[in-house]
Parts: structure tokens; C-alpha cells; sequence
């Protein structure tokens, strides 16, 4: 989902509380180009040092990059200069979690690969379903061995999800529940789509994460993630 940890976000967004910080941040991205120590000290009114000290904390928490300057350096003795531009990664800090890009990927890619007996929903399916699959990979989680019981598969899928800010309770002892929908407030504009495309997504999850023995249905409630997750029926014959 989220291409930048929210730990991670929340320390580039409070490190542009210090003003000069926000300023020389500003500045580099107006200049839309490489910017040396020097240009950012003079800018705001410090010495190169302490330029140097904040840009590096920038650098330090993802909001810009650092590297050295190219190209002829003038008789200049020494190393080459380091300069620093913004970095490409966007930030954002949303509590509770919020993925709305993850929905705008999935239709993008539904459109461009839709196959030819595809309608436009079974392309939207398959797409999140394989979307899940791919986050689920990226879990982090303590590997298992063997085939994934109920109990086991819940729990890996309790802690997987909670790293995805789904915010997983257990309602029962075999029935997970998600307090957070990440996909809110987009639900409440198109339900029928919106959750939908979420279950989809889950149920890839879950196959990705090896918890083929649990089933992610609806069951809307008040407040919450729309779907509910829990062991699959034992089949009778």
C-alpha cells in the first residue's frame, strides 16, 4: 500500500517544523534543481555548517536526496560538492491509514490490461486480487512451514494486516474483523464498487499470504471495514 512507512512519514513531516528547515526544503524545491550548501546557507542567513546539518537531516528522513555535483569544478581543489534535490518519494501521514492510490493503481491497471473477454469488473477482480497477492509478499511476518491451519492462518493474517493499517481485532476467536477501512472516505461514495474492489484485494491477500483456509466475505458494520475474515467451511463430501 503505502509506498512510505507511516513512522517514516511522520518524522519527515515534523522535521519541516523547524523554520529554517522548511525554508531551505522550499527552497530546493523551487529551484527544481540541484542545490549546493552554499546557495541553501545564504538563502536563509546561516553559516554553510549548520546548512549543511539541516539538509542532511532532510536527506536523512527521505525528503531529499543528496549526491555530488558533476561536471568540470573550475580549478576548484578538493572534493566535488555536495548537492541536494528533492527526493522523488511523495509524503503523506493519514490516521488512520488511508490508500487511496492502491484504488486508483488497481483501476489504471484494470483498464490497460483488461483482456479481450474481460468485462470491465471481472479486470477490477482480478487486478486487486493480484494486488493483494503482491502486498502479501511483501509481509512481514515469521516464515512457516507446511500448510497453514485456521488458528495460524488467522494470526499470520492478524499481524500481517495490522501492518497494512487495517487495524485487525479478533470479534471471535475465529472471526477477524478490520476496524480501519483504508479505503475511506472513498467507500461512502461508491460502496458497491469501492468494497468490492476490497474484497477482491483481501482474498489475494490471503492467497499470497498462504491462508488459503480462510475466506474474506462482506459483512459490513457500522464504523468498520466492510469485510470480515474467517476459517473456510469444511467441506461435508
Amino acid at each position: 500500500m503505502a509506498v512510505v512507512e507511516p513512522e517514516a512519514s511522520i518524522h519527515a513531516v515534523a522535521a519541516l517544523d523547524d523554520e529554517l528547515r522548511a525554508r531551505m526544503y522550499h527552497y530546493v524545491r523551487r529551484a527544481a534543481r540541484p542545490v549546493t550548501r552554499e546557495e541553501a546557507a545564504e538563502v536563509v542567513g546561516i553559516s554553510r555548517k549548520l546548512a549543511a546539518f539541516h539538509l542532511d537531516k532532510l536527506v536523512a528522513v527521505g525528503m531529499l536526496r543528496a549526491s555530488t555535483a558533476p561536471g568540470p569544478r573550475s580549478g576548484r581543489v578538493g572534493r566535488a560538492p555536495k548537492v541536494y534535490e528533492v527526493a522523488d518519494t511523495g509524503v503523506s501521514v493519514a490516521i488512520p491509514a488511508r490508500a487511496h492510490d492502491v484504488i486508483g493503481t488497481i483501476l489504471i491497471d484494470a483498464i490497460t490490461d483488461r483482456r479481450s473477454d474481460e468485462t470491465a469488473e471481472a479486470a477490477r477482480t482480478r487486478v486487486a486480487y493480484e494486488h493483494g497477492g503482491t502486498l502479501a509478499a511483501s509481509a512481514e511476518r515469521t516464515p512457516t512451514r507446511g500448510r497453514l491451519g485456521p488458528e495460524r492462518a488467522l494470526t499470520a493474517t492478524e499481524q500481517a494486516l495490522d501492518e497494512f493499517g487495517y487495524e485487525p481485532y479478533r470479534a471471535q476467536p475465529d472471526r477477524l474483523r478490520l476496524r480501519n477501512c483504508p479505503f475511506h472516505p472513498l467507500t461512502a461514495r461508491a460502496p458497491q464498487l469501492v468494497c468490492g474492489i476490497n474484497l477482491a484485494f483481501l482474498d489475494g491477500f490471503l492467497s499470497g499470504l498462504g491462508a488459503g483456509c480462510l475466506d474474506a466475505d462482506l459483512r459490513p458494520q457500522p464504523g468498520e471495514c466492510c469485510v470480515e475474515i474467517r476459517p473456510r467451511p469444511r467441506s461435508t463430501s
